[in-house]
């Protein structure tokens, strides 16, 4: 399990409600976060933005939140270097006992796009078709898993949003209702600011603590498996052209590199990225 996400979520309401509670004052007095509780501003808030979502994508996309949780919180299953090992052994099988050998390994593979690459250039299907093919798979592997990420990424929007309209209903009926001759007319114009302000509160930790880093973290995870499914295409299409065992590891290391510095963010990260992009928009030719 991969726990980053729960803590990191955990750690960020703490620390809000840390400061919604601390008095430099007089210390931790624990009777103001009372002020931050509004029912009527989450139903605003909440309510509004999922029923918008609902409006923009189909009732099946939020099938798919409870696995999208399930891949966030789950480790990494991609190891690229688990993937270059693997091809280099297909590679060392094919040179010694030609490609129809490595039907029974492919078999064995619990990967299906690796046992389905592989099984391609067994049956002696043309390189070029073979590249269309698995660029095609990619390509709809990329579409697939971006409306994952598209859907956090729209629903972020919608919460300031709902939170701002939540906020100028409580100020458009404060302001109805507003009469500063009254006694306590000041005392209620301060409490209904503070009331309205409160959807907006709940917009932008809806969208920031929430959403928008979902939506980060199932990019992160496509990523990952996009450098395995990266290797696994180069390294199928150079067994197949009788490449050098050898020569394919070194091929394919570049790809662990690659992705250790899009990880890093060091200075290779922009390159690192534009080589992907380039990647995408050759399969996309294609």
């Amino acid at each position: 399990m991969d726990f980053t996400s729960i803590v990191g979520l955990i750690a960020g309401l703490g620390l809000v409600i840390f400061g919604i509670v601390f008095d430099p004052s007089s210390g931790v007095v624990w009777a103001t976060i009372k002020n931050f509780i509004d029912v009527p501003s989450m139903a605003i808030t909440f309510g509004g933005a999922i029923s918008a979502t609902v409006i923009a994508f189909p009732i099946t996309y939020f099938k798919d939140i409870p696995k999208h949780m399930k891949i966030i919180v789950q480790r990494n299953k991609y190891n690229p270097q688990k993937y270059i090992d693997t091809i280099v052994d297909f590679a060392q099988e094919a040179r010694r006992k030609g490609l129809l050998s490595l039907e029974d390994k492919a078999n064995q593979e619990q990967d299906p796009f690796l046992r389905n690459s592989i099984m391609l250039i067994v049956d002696a299907i043309d390189p070029a078709k073979v590249r269309e093919i698995l660029d095609d798979e990619l390509n709809g592997l990329e579409d697939r898993h971006s409306h994952g990420w598209l859907f956090y990424e729209k629903f972020s929007t919608f919460g300031p949003a709902f939170g701002m309209i939540g906020t100028l209903i409580g100020l458009i009926n404060m302001l109805a209702n507003l009469d500063m001759n009254a006694e306590g007319g000041a005392t209620r114009m301060a409490q209904g600011m503070a009331t309205a302000l409160i959807t907006t509160f709940y917009g932008s930790m809806l969208s920031n603590l929430v959403l928008t880093p979902l939506a980060h973290k199932l990019h992160m995870r496509h990523d990952e498996e996009m450098v395995c499914k990266e290797i696994v295409v180069e390294g199928v299409m150079a067994i197949q052209a009788g490449d050098n065992p050898k020569h394919i590891e070194e091929r394919l290391n570049a790809y662990v590199c690659e992705n250790k510095r899009i990880e890093s963010g060091g200075k290779g990260q922009g390159a690192a990225q534009d080589a992907s992009e380039e990647k995408k928009s050759k399969r996309k030719k294609k």
